[in-house]
């Protein structure tokens, strides 16, 4: 499904055309957009980042479309990871309370968030500070252009249910319509979203080491 599918469906299921509605229904989908991506941490939306880090240097910047972070390593000169440890910044700050106490590092936190801007998009605080220079790859979630402007997306090609009913509670919601039906289209957005979930879990799983997932009792 394409946006110019998508939009056709929102006005078809809530028989909606009227100006004021039609032009909010970019609006409609970029919450729902923002809903799934936040619910389910989907791995087709995973992607990596390396960057090097000169000794002394305590902060790495987060990507710009950083939602979450999936793993975190610095690689040393001779190709060595080191997977670093998720902490609250007061951790590192109290266990690391100087810039000289410098080591490899072995802890990271989220420093600060978005402060606006393009080249805004928060940092890293690691600790012990770089006693060398390494390299760091950050693997992470991302958000991905929206399909409001990008015309198609990962969810609308592979999960156009969950992005339907998405959009469709926010534009019903909108509308103020009846109750029966906003429930009804929130059980199937979950029942989509539980489908999604799914799909989710058994793409970070090796059916032939793990075993197969039995259904049912």
């Amino acid at each position: 499904m394409n946006y110019a599918e998508l939009v056709q469906a929102i006005k078809d299921y809530t028989e909606n055309e009227e100006t004021s509605f039609v032009a909010q229904i970019p609006t409609f989908v970029r919450q729902a957009e923002e809903r799934i991506y936040r619910t389910v941490m989907i791995p087709e939306l995973r992607k990596g980042a390396t960057t090097n880090i000169a000794a002394g240097a305590q902060y790495v910047a987060r990507p710009a479309d950083f939602l979450s972070v999936f793993s975190f390593a610095v690689i040393a000169a001779d190709g060595t990871y080191s997977y670093l440890y998720d902490k609250d910044p007061s951790f590192i700050r109290e266990a690391y309370p100087l810039p000289g106490n410098r080591g490899t590092p072995q802890f990271y936190a989220q420093f600060d968030g978005d402060t606006g801007g393009v080249l805004s998009s928060g940092n890293f605080i690691l600790g012990p500070t770089p006693d060398q220079d390494f390299s760091v790859e950050l693997q992470y979630y991302y958000d991905p252009p929206s399909i409001v402007s990008a015309g198609s997306s990962w969810l609308g090609d592979n999960a156009e249910t969950a992005l339907l009913y998405g959009a469709l509670i926010e534009a019903y919601t909108y509308m103020k319509g009846e109750v029966d039906i906003l429930q009804g289209y929130e059980s199937r957005y979950k029942e989509a979203l539980a489908q999604l979930g799914g799909v989710s879990i058994r793409s970070m799983r090796d059916d032939y080491r793990d075993g197969q997932i039995r259904m049912g009792g």
